[in-house]
């Protein structure tokens, strides 16, 4: 398929994130002393790879780092990707692990992992959710933050980027995934199979009902990633947060991924194969492992303690205003 240069067939800086939130006077003076100049994104064709190159730093100021919930700086990178350019659909899906799902379109990378656990237990199966309001992880105004290694990522719709390329109006193409498909914003066309009037996409997860079996116990409520169950059917997506229309990109249709405002807010798993040059990233729960395995330490305890929605005792056992094991993620 051909495809224009919305598409990104062709090479192109890309203009970086737009303001979607008000500022105070504090965070204008700081987008001062952030200069667009510094962030770098390409994408271009080389055979049947679409190759990117990127240092992983967004063109409009990102939230202030290190900050109370996140203590590490922001250290540019030299992503140099590969994914395919046409992508095939498998029958069975592929579980992301601890990898990035994919990268925006301003180079900055797509990865909803943790490396948080109940009681800093990794064999406990109990992970913290990012976006889950059980502590906090400093996340900035475009839900993001930065890794101990200094990568600023994405844990769920990066709202400045989505607003200009669309928002609402339009499918909005804001990154490609791993294995290649297309990454939209959370609106699309309400009859897949042509362009028509806009809806809200809606993702097929739902919270479990009933009690946790182990670890934490207390009812399910969405504080951990294991909390969430897919119920085919129940929205719009599959799965991986997937699904088959035509956007102004493929006016033909194409497999595509959808960022949603609520579980998975970015996917968790892939429908085609991902390209081998992802698997030499970190995502945000191996990089830190990695990192503190080195120095023979645990992740550390962190930011403070949010009290969880729900029923039973809280997830770690903390009272209120106690330390939780959600540090930098």
């Amino acid at each position: 398929m051909q495809l224009g240069a919305g598409a990104h067939e062709s090479t192109l800086h890309l203009q970086g994130e737009t303001e979607v939130i008000e500022q105070t006077a504090a965070e204008a003076l700081w987008d001062i002393f952030v200069s667009s100049a510094e962030a770098s994104a390409t994408f271009s064709v080389s055979g049947n790879k679409r190759i990117i190159t990127a240092n992983g730093y967004p063109n409009i100021a990102p939230g202030k780092f290190p900050n109370r919930g996140n203590p590490h700086a922001i250290n540019k990178k030299n992503y140099q990707l590969a994914i395919p350019l046409e992508p095939k659909r498998k029958s069975r899906a592929t579980d992301i692990g601890n990898k990035p799902f994919g990268i925006a379109l301003n180079g900055v990378l797509m990865d909803p992992g943790t490396a948080e656990t109940w009681q800093n237990d990794r064999r406990s199966g109990w992970n913290y959710e990012a976006k889950g309001r059980a502590c906090r992880l400093g996340l900035d105004k475009f839900n993001a933050h930065v890794q101990p290694d200094g990568t600023y990522h994405y844990h769920g719709i990066p709202t400045g980027l989505l607003a200009q390329n669309g928002g609402r109006k339009t499918p909005a193409l804001i990154g490609y995934a791993a294995d290649g498909f297309p990454i939209y914003g959370n609106y699309g066309y309400s009859d897949p199979a042509k362009p028509s009037s806009m809806k809200k996409l809606n993702s097929s997860y739902a919270i479990k009902s009933g009690t946790r079996p182990s670890g934490p116990g207390g009812s399910y409520n969405g504080v951990f990633t294991q909390d969430y169950a897919y119920q085919d059917g129940r929205g719009d997506l599959d799965q991986c947060n997937g699904r088959f229309a035509v956007t102004p990109e493929y006016p033909d249709g194409t497999y595509h991924y959808v960022l949603t405002d609520s579980f998975p807010f970015i996917p968790r798993c892939w429908m085609g194969s991902p390209d081998q040059s992802f698997s030499r990233l970190k995502g945000g729960g191996e990089a830190r492992r990695a990192r503190l395995a080195g120095r023979g330490e645990r992740p550390a305890q962190g930011a403070e303690m949010r009290s969880a929605r729900g029923t039973g005792p809280r997830p770690d056992g903390a009272r209120r205003g106690g330390k939780m094991p959600c540090s930098g993620s």
